[in-house]
């Protein structure tokens, strides 16, 4: 069902998510620090903070049992989220470019006022 989406190095770009979370029910984890989520973030995302994988914790409810994907700004440390989350048993992978690539892409964003971008 997801090829793109398995254990390891995969990686999707923001319009591959896209299509993925409307139709596939993958869940996008915004693990960036609280502040930096102000921002804009994919609309309705768990928010895990990096922190919070890297301790060990498992995935916010929404998120267990099914792929996830994580998402950063630029994409850089989710790739680390991933590992973390795909080490506890989960499908996980994470976007290239971040939350940068989706506002690139023109793709929904909701902001820190709560209205979507």
């Amino acid at each position: 069902m997801f090829p793109l989406l398995r254990r390891g190095p995969a990686r999707l770009t923001a319009r591959q998510v896209h299509r993925r979370t409307g139709y596939a029910r993958a869940v996008p984890l915004d693990v960036r620090e609280p502040p930096r989520r102000l921002t804009g973030h994919a609309p309705g995302a768990p928010h895990p903070p990096l922190s919070v994988p890297r301790a060990g914790a498992a995935p916010p409810r929404a998120a267990q049992g099914g792929p996830v994907v994580t998402v950063r700004r630029s994409g850089s440390r989710s790739r680390t989220a991933t590992g973390f989350i795909a080490a506890r048993g989960a499908a996980a992978t994470d976007v290239v470019g971040g939350t940068t690539a989706r506002t690139r892409e023109g793709l929904p964003v909701t902001v820190a006022s709560g209205g979507i971008a």
